[in-house]
Protein backbone atom coordinates (compact mmCIF):
# COMPACT_ATOMS: atom_id res chain seq x y z
CA UNK A 1 0.00 0.00 0.00
CA UNK A 2 0.86 3.56 -0.69
CA UNK A 3 0.35 6.08 2.39
CA UNK A 4 -2.73 7.21 0.44
CA UNK A 5 -3.97 3.77 0.40
CA UNK A 6 -3.44 3.46 4.14
CA UNK A 7 -5.37 6.22 5.24
CA UNK A 8 -8.49 5.05 2.99
CA UNK A 9 -7.69 1.33 4.73
CA UNK A 10 -8.11 3.38 7.76
CA UNK A 11 -11.45 4.45 7.06
CA UNK A 12 -12.53 1.83 5.41
CA UNK A 13 -11.78 -0.80 8.84
CA UNK A 14 -12.77 2.58 11.01
CA UNK A 15 -9.35 2.74 12.52
CA UNK A 16 -9.36 4.76 16.07
CA UNK A 17 -5.85 4.60 16.76
CA UNK A 18 -2.56 3.68 14.99
CA UNK A 19 -0.12 1.48 16.82
CA UNK A 20 3.95 2.57 15.81
CA UNK A 21 5.97 -0.12 16.01
CA UNK A 22 9.95 -0.65 15.74
CA UNK A 23 12.59 -3.19 16.97
CA UNK A 24 15.25 -2.90 19.55
CA UNK A 25 18.71 -4.54 18.87
CA UNK A 26 18.17 -7.39 20.78
CA UNK A 27 15.02 -8.51 18.31
CA UNK A 28 11.86 -7.05 20.50
CA UNK A 29 8.87 -5.30 19.21
CA UNK A 30 8.49 -1.69 20.75
CA UNK A 31 5.88 0.38 19.92
CA UNK A 32 3.12 3.21 20.88
CA UNK A 33 0.15 4.48 19.94
CA UNK A 34 -1.52 7.67 18.54
CA UNK A 35 -5.28 8.78 17.40
CA UNK A 36 -6.05 7.93 13.49
CA UNK A 37 -6.32 11.84 13.48
CA UNK A 38 -2.88 12.22 14.03
CA UNK A 39 -1.96 9.79 10.74
CA UNK A 40 -1.55 11.69 7.57
CA UNK A 41 0.60 11.53 4.54
CA UNK A 42 3.35 13.61 6.15
CA UNK A 43 3.61 10.88 9.14
CA UNK A 44 5.16 8.73 6.49
CA UNK A 45 7.07 11.46 5.79
CA UNK A 46 7.88 13.09 8.95
CA UNK A 47 7.28 10.32 11.36
CA UNK A 48 6.27 10.46 15.30
CA UNK A 49 8.67 11.40 17.38
CA UNK A 50 9.87 9.57 20.63
CA UNK A 51 12.46 8.87 23.21
CA UNK A 52 14.80 6.45 22.12
CA UNK A 53 16.98 6.74 24.96
CA UNK A 54 15.94 3.38 27.37
CA UNK A 55 16.04 1.37 23.91
CA UNK A 56 18.25 -1.79 24.60
CA UNK A 57 21.29 -0.97 22.93
CA UNK A 58 20.57 2.43 21.46
CA UNK A 59 22.64 5.47 22.04
CA UNK A 60 22.47 7.85 25.55
CA UNK A 61 20.13 9.83 26.94
CA UNK A 62 22.09 13.45 25.67
CA UNK A 63 21.06 11.94 22.00
CA UNK A 64 17.79 10.35 22.57
CA UNK A 65 15.22 11.75 19.87
CA UNK A 66 13.92 9.98 17.61
CA UNK A 67 11.92 9.63 14.81
CA UNK A 68 9.34 6.75 13.98
CA UNK A 69 8.73 6.86 10.27
CA UNK A 70 6.32 4.02 9.17
CA UNK A 71 6.30 1.78 6.17
CA UNK A 72 3.06 2.16 4.31
CA UNK A 73 4.06 -1.63 3.12
CA UNK A 74 4.04 -3.13 6.48
CA UNK A 75 -0.11 -1.79 6.77
CA UNK A 76 -2.28 -4.47 8.59
CA UNK A 77 -5.08 -4.61 11.36
CA UNK A 78 -4.17 -5.64 14.44
CA UNK A 79 -6.11 -8.54 15.41
CA UNK A 80 -6.03 -8.28 19.37
CA UNK A 81 -7.20 -5.09 20.64
CA UNK A 82 -10.30 -4.10 21.51
CA UNK A 83 -9.98 -0.79 19.83
CA UNK A 84 -9.85 -1.25 16.07
CA UNK A 85 -6.00 -0.33 15.37
CA UNK A 86 -3.93 0.40 12.59
CA UNK A 87 -0.69 -1.36 13.00
CA UNK A 88 2.68 0.35 11.36
CA UNK A 89 6.08 -1.16 10.81
CA UNK A 90 8.24 1.81 11.07
CA UNK A 91 12.03 2.58 10.53
CA UNK A 92 14.02 5.03 13.02
CA UNK A 93 15.20 8.00 11.69
CA UNK A 94 17.47 10.86 13.43
CA UNK A 95 15.63 14.44 13.34
CA UNK A 96 19.11 16.06 12.71
CA UNK A 97 20.52 14.30 9.80
CA UNK A 98 17.15 12.90 8.59
CA UNK A 99 18.92 9.59 8.24
CA UNK A 100 18.08 6.43 9.09
CA UNK A 101 19.33 5.29 12.92
CA UNK A 102 22.55 3.29 12.74
CA UNK A 103 21.22 1.30 15.34
CA UNK A 104 18.23 0.18 13.80
CA UNK A 105 17.94 -3.37 12.79
CA UNK A 106 15.08 -2.99 10.30
CA UNK A 107 18.05 -0.53 8.69
CA UNK A 108 20.62 -3.38 8.61
CA UNK A 109 18.33 -5.63 6.62
CA UNK A 110 17.90 -2.12 3.90
CA UNK A 111 21.14 -2.22 3.57
CA UNK A 112 22.13 -5.48 3.07
CA UNK A 113 19.04 -5.26 0.40
CA UNK A 114 21.07 -2.32 -1.08
CA UNK A 115 24.19 -4.49 -1.32
CA UNK A 116 23.22 -7.16 -2.85
CA UNK A 117 22.24 -4.47 -5.52
CA UNK A 118 25.21 -2.67 -5.94
CA UNK A 119 27.58 -6.29 -6.07
CA UNK A 120 25.28 -6.62 -9.48
CA UNK A 121 25.43 -10.02 -8.51
CA UNK A 122 21.70 -10.48 -7.58
CA UNK A 123 18.79 -8.16 -7.37
CA UNK A 124 16.67 -9.76 -4.97
CA UNK A 125 17.19 -12.48 -2.65
CA UNK A 126 14.95 -15.07 -0.65
CA UNK A 127 13.79 -16.35 2.91
CA UNK A 128 12.25 -18.85 4.34
CA UNK A 129 12.59 -19.15 8.28
CA UNK A 130 11.19 -22.14 9.62
CA UNK A 131 11.06 -21.14 13.53
CA UNK A 132 10.14 -23.57 16.18
CA UNK A 133 8.44 -22.40 19.60
CA UNK A 134 6.92 -24.40 22.58
CA UNK A 135 3.70 -23.59 24.08
CA UNK A 136 3.51 -24.54 27.99
CA UNK A 137 0.47 -24.09 30.42
CA UNK A 138 2.71 -22.01 32.58
CA UNK A 139 6.13 -20.34 33.01
CA UNK A 140 7.64 -19.19 36.92
CA UNK A 141 10.75 -18.62 37.28
CA UNK A 142 13.05 -16.07 39.88
CA UNK A 143 16.29 -15.28 40.43
CA UNK A 144 17.93 -13.26 43.71
CA UNK A 145 21.03 -13.31 45.88
CA UNK A 146 19.56 -16.73 47.36
CA UNK A 147 17.67 -18.69 45.11
CA UNK A 148 17.15 -19.47 41.51
CA UNK A 149 14.80 -21.35 39.75
CA UNK A 150 12.48 -22.19 36.66
CA UNK A 151 9.28 -24.06 36.90
CA UNK A 152 7.44 -24.93 33.35
CA UNK A 153 4.41 -27.05 32.76
CA UNK A 154 2.47 -28.85 30.09
CA UNK A 155 -0.47 -30.67 30.56
CA UNK A 156 0.84 -32.38 26.94
CA UNK A 157 4.24 -33.38 29.46
CA UNK A 158 5.29 -36.67 29.23
CA UNK A 159 6.46 -35.39 33.06
CA UNK A 160 2.69 -35.77 33.48
CA UNK A 161 1.69 -38.78 32.24
CA UNK A 162 1.01 -39.84 36.15
CA UNK A 163 -0.93 -37.13 37.34
CA UNK A 164 -3.14 -37.86 39.73
CA UNK A 165 -6.84 -36.50 38.93
CA UNK A 166 -8.29 -36.32 35.70
CA UNK A 167 -5.64 -37.50 33.11
CA UNK A 168 -6.54 -38.64 30.02
CA UNK A 169 -2.88 -39.71 28.76
CA UNK A 170 -1.52 -39.68 25.12
CA UNK A 171 1.10 -37.27 25.98
CA UNK A 172 4.02 -37.67 23.41
CA UNK A 173 7.37 -38.91 24.90
CA UNK A 174 10.74 -37.13 24.47
CA UNK A 175 11.21 -36.67 21.12
CA UNK A 176 8.31 -38.53 19.85
CA UNK A 177 5.97 -35.87 18.77
CA UNK A 178 6.95 -35.39 15.39
CA UNK A 179 3.74 -35.37 14.23
CA UNK A 180 0.80 -37.94 15.39
CA UNK A 181 -2.38 -36.69 15.25
CA UNK A 182 -5.39 -35.56 18.23
CA UNK A 183 -5.49 -36.21 20.75
CA UNK A 184 -2.03 -36.70 21.35
CA UNK A 185 -1.65 -33.25 19.41
CA UNK A 186 -3.82 -31.22 21.74
CA UNK A 187 -2.49 -28.17 20.28
CA UNK A 188 -3.91 -28.24 16.13
CA UNK A 189 -6.86 -25.55 17.02
CA UNK A 190 -4.25 -23.22 18.53
CA UNK A 191 -1.80 -23.37 15.54
CA UNK A 192 -4.62 -23.09 13.47
CA UNK A 193 -5.92 -20.05 15.03
CA UNK A 194 -2.73 -18.63 14.93
CA UNK A 195 -2.06 -19.13 11.03
CA UNK A 196 -5.47 -17.79 10.15
CA UNK A 197 -4.90 -15.09 11.85
CA UNK A 198 -1.65 -14.44 10.34
CA UNK A 199 -3.20 -14.91 7.13
CA UNK A 200 -5.38 -11.91 8.04
CA UNK A 201 -2.41 -9.24 8.42
CA UNK A 202 -1.33 -10.67 5.15
CA UNK A 203 1.37 -13.43 6.40
CA UNK A 204 1.04 -16.41 3.46
CA UNK A 205 1.33 -19.81 5.30
CA UNK A 206 2.48 -23.14 4.03
CA UNK A 207 2.25 -25.17 7.26
CA UNK A 208 1.71 -26.19 10.42
CA UNK A 209 2.56 -28.96 13.03
CA UNK A 210 3.68 -30.12 16.06
CA UNK A 211 7.54 -30.54 16.54
CA UNK A 212 10.02 -33.22 17.80
CA UNK A 213 9.35 -32.58 22.05
CA UNK A 214 6.73 -33.08 24.04
CA UNK A 215 4.94 -30.44 26.58
CA UNK A 216 3.89 -29.05 22.74
CA UNK A 217 6.42 -28.24 20.48
CA UNK A 218 5.25 -26.25 17.28
CA UNK A 219 6.38 -25.57 14.08
CA UNK A 220 4.44 -23.05 11.37
CA UNK A 221 6.32 -22.13 8.01
CA UNK A 222 5.99 -18.79 6.33
CA UNK A 223 6.18 -18.93 2.50
CA UNK A 224 9.28 -16.99 1.42
CA UNK A 225 9.68 -13.95 0.75
CA UNK A 226 12.09 -11.19 0.35
CA UNK A 227 14.43 -10.19 3.51
CA UNK A 228 12.67 -6.87 4.82
CA UNK A 229 9.73 -8.32 4.48
CA UNK A 230 10.79 -11.24 5.67
CA UNK A 231 12.32 -10.10 9.03
CA UNK A 232 9.04 -7.71 9.21
CA UNK A 233 6.53 -11.04 9.12
CA UNK A 234 8.92 -13.14 11.46
CA UNK A 235 7.76 -10.11 13.90
CA UNK A 236 4.33 -10.65 13.33
CA UNK A 237 4.61 -14.55 13.48
CA UNK A 238 6.07 -14.08 17.39
CA UNK A 239 3.37 -11.35 18.12
CA UNK A 240 0.66 -13.43 16.86
CA UNK A 241 1.99 -16.87 18.40
CA UNK A 242 2.11 -15.34 21.32
CA UNK A 243 -0.74 -13.67 21.53
CA UNK A 244 -3.15 -16.04 20.55
CA UNK A 245 -1.79 -18.33 23.18
CA UNK A 246 -2.34 -16.00 26.01
CA UNK A 247 -6.52 -16.02 24.50
CA UNK A 248 -6.00 -19.93 25.31
CA UNK A 249 -4.67 -19.00 28.70
CA UNK A 250 -1.08 -20.70 27.50
CA UNK A 251 2.34 -19.28 26.75
CA UNK A 252 4.70 -19.18 24.28
CA UNK A 253 8.17 -19.29 24.23
CA UNK A 254 10.92 -19.08 21.57
CA UNK A 255 14.00 -19.91 24.24
CA UNK A 256 16.34 -22.19 21.82
CA UNK A 257 16.12 -25.31 24.83
CA UNK A 258 13.73 -24.67 27.38
CA UNK A 259 13.69 -28.19 28.25
CA UNK A 260 16.24 -30.56 29.18
CA UNK A 261 16.61 -33.74 27.62
CA UNK A 262 14.63 -33.15 24.38
CA UNK A 263 14.71 -31.13 21.12
CA UNK A 264 15.48 -27.71 21.57
CA UNK A 265 13.72 -24.85 19.14
CA UNK A 266 15.90 -23.94 16.20
CA UNK A 267 15.01 -21.50 13.04
CA UNK A 268 16.10 -22.90 9.84
CA UNK A 269 16.37 -20.67 7.09
CA UNK A 270 15.75 -21.11 3.23
CA UNK A 271 17.34 -18.91 1.45
CA UNK A 272 18.35 -17.95 -1.85
CA UNK A 273 19.56 -15.42 -4.89
CA UNK A 274 17.64 -14.50 -7.97
CA UNK A 275 17.96 -11.90 -10.47
CA UNK A 276 15.64 -10.50 -13.81
CA UNK A 277 13.43 -13.04 -12.41
CA UNK A 278 15.81 -16.08 -12.74
CA UNK A 279 17.33 -18.04 -9.76
CA UNK A 280 21.26 -18.37 -9.06
CA UNK A 281 21.05 -21.22 -6.91
CA UNK A 282 19.85 -23.44 -9.63
CA UNK A 283 22.64 -25.59 -11.91
CA UNK A 284 24.06 -28.38 -12.77
CA UNK A 285 26.84 -28.77 -9.70
CA UNK A 286 26.25 -31.02 -6.81
CA UNK A 287 22.42 -31.82 -5.76
CA UNK A 288 21.17 -29.47 -9.08
CA UNK A 289 23.10 -26.21 -7.42
CA UNK A 290 25.22 -23.93 -9.11
CA UNK A 291 28.77 -22.92 -8.66
CA UNK A 292 27.58 -19.12 -7.69
CA UNK A 293 25.54 -21.46 -4.65
CA UNK A 294 28.24 -23.33 -3.59
CA UNK A 295 30.52 -20.43 -3.05
CA UNK A 296 27.42 -19.08 -1.20
CA UNK A 297 27.38 -22.08 0.63
CA UNK A 298 31.30 -21.93 1.31
CA UNK A 299 30.78 -17.92 2.79
CA UNK A 300 28.37 -19.36 5.03
CA UNK A 301 30.42 -22.06 6.51
CA UNK A 302 33.53 -19.85 6.91
CA UNK A 303 31.80 -17.17 8.62
CA UNK A 304 29.22 -19.59 10.74
CA UNK A 305 31.44 -18.98 14.43
CA UNK A 306 31.35 -15.03 13.96
CA UNK A 307 27.43 -15.56 12.55
CA UNK A 308 26.69 -17.40 15.46
CA UNK A 309 27.19 -14.29 17.66
CA UNK A 310 24.16 -12.80 15.65
CA UNK A 311 21.67 -16.13 14.34
CA UNK A 312 22.34 -17.80 17.84
CA UNK A 313 22.19 -15.00 20.40
CA UNK A 314 21.94 -16.14 24.09
CA UNK A 315 23.38 -18.45 26.22
CA UNK A 316 20.16 -21.03 26.01
CA UNK A 317 21.35 -20.87 22.38
CA UNK A 318 24.30 -23.64 22.97
CA UNK A 319 22.30 -25.59 25.25
CA UNK A 320 20.64 -27.01 22.16
CA UNK A 321 24.00 -26.79 19.46
CA UNK A 322 25.00 -30.03 21.50
CA UNK A 323 25.07 -33.50 19.54
CA UNK A 324 21.76 -36.05 19.86
CA UNK A 325 19.18 -33.81 19.64
CA UNK A 326 18.77 -33.05 15.76
CA UNK A 327 21.41 -29.94 16.18
CA UNK A 328 23.43 -28.96 13.10
CA UNK A 329 26.37 -28.86 15.11
CA UNK A 330 28.50 -29.80 12.52
CA UNK A 331 29.56 -27.21 9.92
CA UNK A 332 29.54 -29.42 6.70
CA UNK A 333 26.62 -29.45 3.32
CA UNK A 334 24.32 -31.58 1.99
CA UNK A 335 21.37 -32.64 0.19
CA UNK A 336 18.50 -33.78 1.86
CA UNK A 337 20.68 -34.82 5.08
CA UNK A 338 19.29 -32.73 7.91
CA UNK A 339 22.74 -33.75 10.51
CA UNK A 340 24.41 -30.67 7.96
CA UNK A 341 24.53 -27.25 9.35
CA UNK A 342 23.45 -26.46 5.47
CA UNK A 343 21.07 -28.78 3.35
CA UNK A 344 19.95 -28.77 -0.02
CA UNK A 345 16.36 -29.21 0.19
CA UNK A 346 15.67 -31.94 -3.12
CA UNK A 347 11.69 -31.68 -2.64
CA UNK A 348 11.29 -30.43 -6.08
CA UNK A 349 13.33 -30.36 -9.50
CA UNK A 350 12.42 -27.33 -10.43
CA UNK A 351 15.00 -24.47 -10.54
CA UNK A 352 12.87 -21.97 -8.90
CA UNK A 353 12.58 -24.17 -5.84
CA UNK A 354 16.57 -24.54 -5.47
CA UNK A 355 17.99 -23.09 -2.57
CA UNK A 356 19.61 -24.00 0.65
CA UNK A 357 18.54 -24.29 3.98
CA UNK A 358 20.95 -23.02 7.03
CA UNK A 359 20.03 -24.89 9.92
CA UNK A 360 21.99 -23.56 12.87
CA UNK A 361 19.98 -20.58 13.61
CA UNK A 362 17.78 -20.36 16.63
CA UNK A 363 14.45 -18.08 16.76
CA UNK A 364 15.63 -16.37 19.49
CA UNK A 365 17.76 -13.90 17.07
CA UNK A 366 16.59 -10.65 15.65
CA UNK A 367 15.78 -11.63 11.95
CA UNK A 368 16.55 -8.30 10.14
CA UNK A 369 20.52 -8.68 12.00
CA UNK A 370 20.49 -13.13 11.12
CA UNK A 371 19.18 -12.53 7.77
CA UNK A 372 21.42 -9.45 6.48
CA UNK A 373 24.89 -11.57 8.53
CA UNK A 374 23.69 -14.45 6.51
CA UNK A 375 22.98 -12.63 3.54
CA UNK A 376 26.60 -10.76 3.92
CA UNK A 377 28.64 -14.07 4.58
CA UNK A 378 27.30 -15.68 1.44
CA UNK A 379 28.17 -13.03 -0.79
CA UNK A 380 31.44 -12.98 0.54
CA UNK A 381 31.59 -16.49 -0.36
CA UNK A 382 30.55 -15.49 -3.66
CA UNK A 383 32.93 -12.79 -4.68
CA UNK A 384 35.95 -14.76 -2.78
CA UNK A 385 34.79 -18.09 -4.65
CA UNK A 386 35.17 -19.64 -1.22
CA UNK A 387 35.05 -23.46 -1.84
CA UNK A 388 33.27 -25.01 0.64
CA UNK A 389 34.74 -28.63 0.14
CA UNK A 390 33.29 -31.80 0.06
CA UNK A 391 29.52 -32.46 0.68
CA UNK A 392 28.85 -35.19 3.54
CA UNK A 393 26.46 -37.57 2.41
CA UNK A 394 26.21 -39.18 5.70
CA UNK A 395 24.78 -39.55 9.02
CA UNK A 396 27.15 -36.61 10.72
CA UNK A 397 25.42 -37.61 14.25
CA UNK A 398 27.49 -41.32 14.05
CA UNK A 399 30.83 -40.31 12.26
CA UNK A 400 33.87 -41.96 14.71
CA UNK A 401 35.40 -39.90 16.78
CA UNK A 402 38.47 -38.99 14.84
CA UNK A 403 36.24 -37.88 11.46
CA UNK A 404 34.03 -35.90 13.63
CA UNK A 405 37.42 -34.04 14.65
CA UNK A 406 38.86 -32.93 11.27
CA UNK A 407 35.06 -31.19 10.96
CA UNK A 408 35.13 -27.67 11.95
CA UNK A 409 31.87 -26.69 14.59
CA UNK A 410 29.71 -24.36 15.63
CA UNK A 411 30.88 -22.66 18.72
CA UNK A 412 29.89 -24.03 22.35
CA UNK A 413 29.18 -21.13 24.19
CA UNK A 414 27.90 -17.67 23.32
CA UNK A 415 31.46 -16.28 24.23
CA UNK A 416 33.04 -18.21 22.52
CA UNK A 417 30.95 -17.04 19.50
CA UNK A 418 31.55 -13.20 20.42
CA UNK A 419 35.53 -13.92 20.18
CA UNK A 420 34.84 -15.16 16.95
CA UNK A 421 32.81 -12.07 15.59
CA UNK A 422 35.87 -9.87 17.26
CA UNK A 423 38.03 -11.92 15.17
CA UNK A 424 36.11 -12.18 11.62
CA UNK A 425 33.18 -9.32 10.91
CA UNK A 426 34.89 -7.64 8.04
CA UNK A 427 32.44 -9.37 5.71
CA UNK A 428 29.57 -7.98 7.99
CA UNK A 429 31.51 -3.83 7.27
CA UNK A 430 30.99 -3.93 3.56
CA UNK A 431 29.30 -1.57 1.78
CA UNK A 432 28.39 0.13 5.07
CA UNK A 433 25.63 -2.73 5.85
CA UNK A 434 26.64 -3.19 9.54
CA UNK A 435 29.14 -0.61 11.24
CA UNK A 436 32.02 -1.11 13.68
CA UNK A 437 29.93 0.96 16.05
CA UNK A 438 27.03 -1.51 15.72
CA UNK A 439 28.93 -4.97 15.87
CA UNK A 440 30.86 -3.35 19.09
CA UNK A 441 27.48 -2.54 20.85
CA UNK A 442 26.61 -5.83 20.08
CA UNK A 443 29.29 -7.61 21.13
CA UNK A 444 29.73 -4.86 24.60
CA UNK A 445 25.90 -5.61 25.52
CA UNK A 446 26.00 -9.33 25.05
CA UNK A 447 28.85 -10.05 26.68
CA UNK A 448 28.21 -7.28 29.69
CA UNK A 449 24.81 -7.90 29.57
CA UNK A 450 24.21 -11.59 29.25
CA UNK A 451 27.65 -13.83 29.33
CA UNK A 452 28.98 -12.23 32.62
CA UNK A 453 25.24 -12.03 34.23
CA UNK A 454 25.13 -15.79 33.73
CA UNK A 455 28.88 -16.55 34.79
CA UNK A 456 28.68 -14.79 38.27
CA UNK A 457 25.30 -16.40 39.47
CA UNK A 458 25.55 -20.02 41.18
CA UNK A 459 23.72 -22.36 38.84
CA UNK A 460 21.26 -24.97 40.43
CA UNK A 461 22.46 -27.94 39.19
CA UNK A 462 26.17 -26.74 40.54
CA UNK A 463 24.04 -27.43 44.26
CA UNK A 464 23.12 -30.63 43.32
CA UNK A 465 26.88 -31.87 41.95
CA UNK A 466 29.00 -29.54 44.49
CA UNK A 467 27.24 -29.03 47.66
CA UNK A 468 28.86 -31.96 49.86
CA UNK A 469 32.49 -31.36 48.66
Amino acid sequence: MTSREVLEFAKKHKVQVVDLKFVDLLGTWQHFTIPVEELNEGTFKDGSGFDGSSIRGWKAIHNSDMLAVPDPVTACMDPFTAVPTLSLVCNVVDPITRENYDRDPRNIALKAEKYLKSTKIGDISYWGPEAEFFIFDQARYDQNSHSSYYFIDSDEGIWNAGKEGTNLGNKPRHKEGYFPVPPMDTQQDIRSEMILEMQKAGIPIEKHHHEVATAGQAEIDLRFDSLVTMADKMMMYKYVVKNVARRYGKTVTFMPKPLFGDNGSGMHTHQSIWKEGKPLFAGKEYAGVSQMCLHYIGGVLKHAPALAAITNPTTNSYKRLTPGFEAPVLLAYSSRNRSAGIRIPMYSPSPKAKRIEVRFPDPACNPYLAFAAMLMAGLDGIENKIDPGEPMDKDLYDLEPREAARIPTMPGSLDDAIKNLERDHQFLLKGGVFSEDLVETWITYKRGREVDQLRLRPHPYEFFMYYDV
